[in-house]
């Protein structure tokens, strides 16, 4: 009897017909290998976890850049962004606006955001005994840590992305659990803004005191009348940041609970998993039938 792979060799090009019947040869193989690919990628997509996105829309604030007494100048620079930027330069607005975002993804923000809501367990649950709330190992190199964390929260939880085009920034959290990503997100926002709060006070304050021993050191009636204008500046930036819970970021939509997962459903990575198992298939056809050939 004809080896399946005993097609006609008068031709150094491989033809269509010489393809279906190594095919047609192999077409139970062929059904098999799909049909049991296709199942196990799509059970395995049944039984993984679901995932769950919340999402919040911000818009950076100018509070910290225009405050004070020269908050005017700070406004028309921001008004001349556009030729700023022609000219390569950048307005405290625009400026200010990129080292929030900056502190929104820091290692130090999101270590300490990890640290105060405990989410090492909740990150880690495989490694986590919840009946005697340790973890399961007491060897130090296998317990996680800070710092893997941020990197997994980083990677695979976080994303923060900015419309180029409206300037709004918008801040998701992926999770198996809707409600905890809705925390998550809004939490992330509140402590970044309390955050660059209190920074900005605490500056401001140190400023205020250092000028008062300034202005007590002089006589000069100039000298104090300048070390009184930027102590004025500095005494409404405290202010400001005092009465300001929004001072980064101004909350447009904040993050709610979605009802619908974000993650492919199981019938989608089985159809992906049909797909390249039938070219995987093919590919292996076509090897055969082209080292037949040689």
């Amino acid at each position: 009897m004809d080896s399946p792979l005993e097609v006609p060799a008068s031709s150094q090009e491989i033809t269509l017909a010489e393809l279906r019947h190594v095919a047609a040869s192999y077409k139970w193989r062929i059904g098999i290998f799909i049909c049991v690919f296709t199942v196990l990628v799509g059970t395995l997509a049944w039984l993984r976890p679901k995932e769950y996105s919340a999402t919040i829309t911000l818009a950076a604030t100018t509070e910290g850049a225009a405050g004070g007494r020269f908050g005017a100048l700070a406004t028309a620079a921001s008004s001349l962004g556009g030729l700023a930027s022609l000219a390569g330069l950048s307005s405290p607005a625009e400026e200010q606006k990129w080292e929030s975002l900056a502190v929104l993804q820091s290692e130090d923000l999101t270590e300490r955001f990890i640290q105060q809501n405990n989410l090492l367990p909740l990150l880690y649950p495989k490694q986590w005994d919840a009946t005697q709330r340790r973890w399961r190992t007491t060897d130090s190199k296998t317990v996680p840590t800070l710092w893997q964390a941020n990197r997994y929260f980083k990677g695979s939880i976080r994303n923060v992305t900015v419309d180029n085009r409206t300037g709004l920034i918008t801040l998701s959290i992926t999770w198996r659990n809707a409600g905890l990503a809705a925390a998550w997100a809004n939490g992330l926002v509140r402590m970044t803004n309390d955050f660059l709060r209190a920074k900005a006070i605490h500056t401001s304050e140190r400023s205020i005191a250092y000028l008062n021993e300034e202005a007590a050191k002089t006589n000069d009636l100039q000298a104090r009348q300048a070390i009184y204008a930027v102590l004025e500046s500095e005494v409404d930036k405290a202010m400001l940041a005092k009465g300001t819970e929004e001072y980064a970021f101004k909350i447009l939509d904040p993050a709610f609970p979605p009802e619908r997962p974000s993650s492919l459903p199981f019938w989608m990575w089985g159809f992906g998993a049909f797909v390249i198992a039938s070219f995987f298939s093919f590919l292996v056809v076509f090897i055969k039938v082209a080292w037949h050939k040689v």
